[in-house]
């Protein structure tokens, strides 16, 4: 559990590093590192790249999170 806050946490602030050159608070960045290693994890699945290691978790959340963000950027732009 504590090595997944702590992978969400690395996930999330790169991924917000990379879209926008920043991070979103610790918090923020949890959150979407988390729900991104997830999505990455599936995603990495469906295409067949087998997860092992710290720096693949972290690369995976990382992919995962800035595909949440970009998804949720498209969702928020419709809506204004």
């Amino acid at each position: 559990m504590i090595a997944a806050i702590i992978i969400g946490a690395i996930a999330g602030f790169l991924a917000g590093k990379i879209l926008f050159g920043e991070g979103f608070g610790i918090l923020g960045n949890i959150v979407i590192g988390i729900i991104g290693g997830f999505i990455g994890r599936f995603l990495f699945g469906l295409i067949g790249l087998g997860i092992e290691g710290l720096i693949a978790d972290i690369l995976s959340a990382t992919v995962g999170a800035i595909i949440l963000m970009f998804i949720l950027g498209k969702v928020k732009e419709k809506k204004a």
